[in-house]
């Protein structure tokens, strides 16, 4: 995805993402999703380290709503999509998708808050103004 509020990774379900039925476990969508996060910030030229030293912050997930539409399975390729659906000062709501790589219906869909939290303090803080511009905020 080309704009920088759009990103997606590609994941092969493996044995261990799965339960005893062979289906993925829930967990591991919120573990797929963290890794499209993360993997998002380093494509904007961010790193979590960076900002804990650099700006004092760091990202935490304060909200999570997600939905499993149906199951993925064992040896599955997928494809994790973020979409930035609303930018704060101090956080961002994003639209997370699991689905089939290359297409199809969403296995999985999350609406992710992140905040930002000053590391020192605990206390909300503001997004670097770099990342802000970055993703086009006014």
């Amino acid at each position: 995805m080309d704009d920088a509020r759009r990103f997606s990774i590609r994941v092969r379900v493996y044995y261990e993402d799965t339960d005893a039925g062979g289906i993925v476990y829930h967990a591991t969508y919120l573990r797929w999703m963290e890794r499209a996060r993360t993997d998002w910030l380093r494509t904007l030229g961010e790193r979590h380290v960076e900002l804990a030293e650099s700006a004092g912050v760091q990202f935490v997930v304060s909200e999570i709503a997600i939905r499993y539409r149906r199951p993925a399975r064992l040896d599955d390729l997928l494809d994790v999509d973020l979409e930035v659906a609303e930018l704060r000062r101090a956080s961002m709501r994003l639209v997370q998708r699991t689905r089939p790589a290359g297409g199809g219906e969403a296995i999985a869909d999350a609406d992710v808050r992140v905040a930002v939290m000053d590391r020192r303090t605990g206390r909300p803080a503001g997004l670097p103004r770099r990342l802000l511009d970055t993703l086009g905020a006014p």
